[in-house]
């Protein structure tokens, strides 16, 4: 296969998987790694892709500004379907307590909260507010904040200073990007404020994320690796940044 061939392959899958590995990618077409960093640079100045650490993403999903809530609930759909089936066997059972972060991935996994089941809810996000309101068994708290119009959640020092004075069994967040160096980040650092307070609120911390966001750093981190819990994702890690969430004790759970 010559050069342009592989390289046409390469941002065909980056494209069909939404992240590749560079491991991956030299077994597949039986090159070396060189080869294929060397393949994804000249794809990245074409514009094709964007590198992150390990491998690389479309470049599409790489941008300084955040996109809407309801431009989010429509990508990569399926995957956060899955994503969100995957972490309902963490949510507590009857008679507990859980924070739901705002995003389109964590609104899924309300929906799938079992019928009468009781529990104790803290949100800041105002639709999933909407969606857990009507069921029976949910005790629901709505955060106080500003209301951003991006997300549709509230933010802002009352945000984290209730949640300063609350303590759940599980807190579920969204997240935008994953790496071990920046750890768990978001373009905004209102949205990252409250994050990291969901964070300390909880004994145990579940972040939904899909395959795109892994490898990727965004502006603000708002925890470490070593803060959460379970990631529940749509499709491995790569080597490297697998290794990471391991030495960290992260428990990976694929969707």
């Amino acid at each position: 296969m010559y050069a342009e061939e592989r390289q046409q392959s390469i941002a065909r899958l980056v494209v069909d998987r939404g992240r590749v590995g560079v491991t991956d990618l030299a077994e597949q077409f039986a090159v070396t790694t060189e080869t294929v960093r060397r393949d994804l640079s000249a794809l990245e100045r074409l514009g094709l892709l964007r590198r992150v650490h390990g491998g690389a993403v479309p470049a599409a999903v790489l941008t300084a500004t955040e996109s809407h809530l309801d431009e989010r609930d429509v990508t990569r759909a399926r995957e956060k379907d899955r994503i969100a089936a995957a972490a309902a066997r963490f949510l507590p059972d009857d008679g507990g307590t859980l924070a739901v972060d705002a995003g389109s991935t964590t609104a899924r996994l309300v929906g799938l909260i079992p019928p009468g089941r009781r529990l104790t809810a803290f949100t800041h996000g105002v639709p999933i507010a909407a969606r857990l309101a009507p069921m029976p068994g949910i005790d629901l708290h709505l955060l106080p904040g500003r209301v951003r119009a991006t997300t549709q959640a509230a933010v802002g020092s009352l945000t984290t200073q209730v949640l300063e004075r609350v303590r759940v069994d599980v807190a579920f967040l969204g997240t935008n990007g994953v790496t071990e160096e920046h750890g768990f980040s978001t373009p905004d650092s209102e949205e990252a404020a409250v994050k990291r307070a969901l964070v300390g609120a909880a004994r145990r911390v579940v972040v939904l994320a899909d395959a795109t966001k892994i490898g990727r750093d965004t502006t603000v981190s708002f925890a470490d690796l070593a803060d959460v819990d379970v990631l529940v994702t749509d499709a491995e890690p790569s080597g490297a940044m697998m290794r990471a969430l391991t030495a960290h004790a992260v428990e990976v759970v694929l969707a």
